[in-house]
């Protein structure tokens, strides 16, 4: 079997408060676009990862896939050895999910195969333990995220009237340091005061606190959101931690523009 994990994007993303097990409190909205992985998964004698397209920092045995089939194999024993294969187009260190994606699309993937009668509030609990964004991916639609980002709550949003510009410059943001970086409170527009239906007023009104300091340190990401504008794009931001950014453009009119030799460019 093959899936097709997409990435997301944050659109605004507020660090409340540091908590007290660790992490942050957030809020932001999660929302998907239709750049993708290819997970294929076949049963085999011995377990088997490989991986091609973009190079995947780290140990493979570490991957999210293979996590994910640990967290399943320790209350399914008799879950069988597989062979997987990830094909990787989504920027890692992107702020874009893609690991996260992988990680969750794995676990479906498997209760699928197998048969192992997993429902959603089962498969998020899981996907939680792989990581605070794998949750997001269970049920994969526009959502409100809270607590770490894994607390969903849908929401009523469709950008499919429009089209999506989204580069990476293939600089990678530790998420340690951004978070380090930052003074969490509370915003001065919350995601409660934002109008989804009014994209060209998210402008200076739905921010990314992480902006400010991934933008001091690396000019280079600043440069391609104030880029989009200039060509005409309705909202444009970082996502996550950085360091792709993304426009949102009118239908038709997403800008064929030239960049670096080294960006990751996707038209959607």
């Amino acid at each position: 079997m093959i899936v097709f994990p997409n990435c997301k994007i944050n659109l605004g993303l507020h660090i409340l408060r540091k908590r007290e097990d660790g992490f942050h409190e957030l809020e932001t909205v999660f929302y998907p676009l239709p750049v993708r992985d290819g997970l294929e998964m076949i049963s085999a004698p011995a377990m088997d990862f490989t991986q091609s397209g973009m190079e995947i920092p780290g140990d493979p045995a570490r991957n999210l896939c293979m996590q994910a089939y640990q967290l399943l194999k320790t209350d399914f024993p008799d879950l069988p050895a597989v062979r997987m294969h990830l094909h990787k187009v989504i920027p890692t260190g992107a702020g874009l999910g893609g690991g996260s994606a992988d990680g969750a699309f794995a676990l479906l993937l498997l209760n699928t195969k197998y048969n192992l009668g997993l429902d959603e509030a089962r498969l998020e609990a899981y996907a939680a333990r792989l990581g605070s964004d794998c949750p997001y991916f269970i049920r994969n639609r526009a959502s409100l995220g809270s607590g770490r980002g894994e607390i969903l709550e849908p929401l009523a949003l469709d950008l499919s009237g429009y089209g999506f510009l989204l580069v990476h410059p293939g600089i990678h943001v530790n998420t340690g340091w951004a978070f380090g970086q930052l003074r969490p409170g509370v915003p001065d527009v919350g995601l409660d005061e934002i109008d989804w239906a009014d994209v060209a007023s998210w402008k200076g009104r739905l921010t990314n606190d992480f902006e400010r300091p991934v933008f001091t340190k690396y000019s280079e990401v600043a440069a391609i959101k104030e880029r989009m504008y200039g060509a005409g794009a309705l909202y444009a931001s970082m996502s996550g931690s950085g360091s792709a950014v993304y426009g949102i453009f009118e239908a038709g009119k997403v800008p064929d523009l030239a960049w670096k030799d080294g960006y990751a460019v996707f038209k959607v």
